[in-house]
């Protein structure tokens, strides 16, 4: 019915969800960690919802979906995970997460959301194959040239990157660069963006973070 991407490291979890999801009838792209999700979870794969667990050994899941969702990938994504406080809740929503369900879960609940997810549809945009985000080295890279994002950079940069050419406001890219609650100065901001475009002009990169007065930001 679906094409799932499945991104669990634990092997005895990742098995019953495998099992699960192909007796639905659903075909499963399986992935152990966070580098082997960006490299398998491409757009070509034609993906219609994603599962992404959190607590990966090379990366952190959230930052995982940052980074598939700023070379335009559109797919839904539901995290899957033991992490299940509403801080938590809501650090995986403004990192661009679709729904989340907390471990240990019922297989029943995970197929009927996926359901829904998947049906919804999605927009697929153009893949911006000169420019990438690494979750894992949290680091930004053209074919030519990479450059090391501190973390707080690279979420900040992925948030925005994540929704070409809409306006991210302030809100949300602090919502996803720093723990809930969280009080950050406008100068801050303005400081780690001024960073952000520094590097990312170090490589040349395609990409620049337009300022939108009084609102937020855009890439263009």
């Amino acid at each position: 019915m679906f094409r799932v991407g499945l991104c669990e490291d634990q092997d005895a979890i990742r098995k019953v969800l495998v099992r699960g999801l192909r007796q639905a009838g659903h075909e499963v792209v399986s992935a152990h960690n966070g580098a082997e999700a960006v490299r398998l979870f491409v757009p070509e794969r034609d993906l219609d919802v994603i599962i992404m667990d959190i607590g990966l050994p090379d990366a952190d899941g959230r930052d995982v979906v940052q980074a598939l969702k700023s070379g335009d990938h559109r797919v839904p994504v539901l995290f899957l995970t033991a992490l299940g406080t509403t801080e938590d809740k809501l650090q995986g929503f403004a990192a661009g997460g679709d729904d989340y369900v907390v471990k240990p879960f019922e297989i029943r609940e995970v197929l009927a959301r996926i359901n829904v997810l998947a049906t919804r549809g999605r927009s697929t945009g153009t893949v911006r194959r000169e420019f990438e985000l690494d979750p894992v080295s949290h680091s930004a890279r053209t074919p030519s040239a990479e450059v090391r994002l501190t973390p707080t950079e690279f979420r900040m940069l992925a948030a925005i990157a994540s929704r070409p050419g809409e306006v991210v406001r302030r809100r949300a890219v602090v919502a996803a660069a720093w723990p809930d609650g969280s009080y950050v100065s406008e100068n801050t901001i303005d400081s780690f963006i001024r960073r952000v475009r520094t590097k990312l002009e170090s490589i040349d990169a395609p990409v620049h973070i337009e300022t939108v007065r009084g609102v937020g930001f855009r890439v263009r």
